[in-house]
């Protein structure tokens, strides 16, 4: 299957090659961290298809996922 990423600001860096990720059927967000070489530890606010999303759920073909890092502040 295949899920279309968007990273913003430090994680920028571990974008993918045309925004595209392909991943196994059954894979969870925790899957397509590690494809991207990233930890939870990275994402601030994970989205999707528009929606609030966690780390163990299942994604589907076609799914956009969008990921922004913690942020700072004072």
């Amino acid at each position: 299957m295949e899920v279309t990423v968007t990273l913003f600001e430090t994680l920028k860096k571990h974008q993918p090659e045309h925004g595209k990720v392909r991943l196994e059927a059954g894979a969870r967000v925790t899957d397509l961290l590690s494809s991207l070489g990233m930890s939870e530890d990275d994402v601030g606010i994970l989205v999707v298809n528009r929606k609030d999303a966690g780390f163990h759920q299942l994604l589907e073909n076609g799914d956009a996922v969008t990921i922004i890092p913690p942020m700072g502040g004072g």
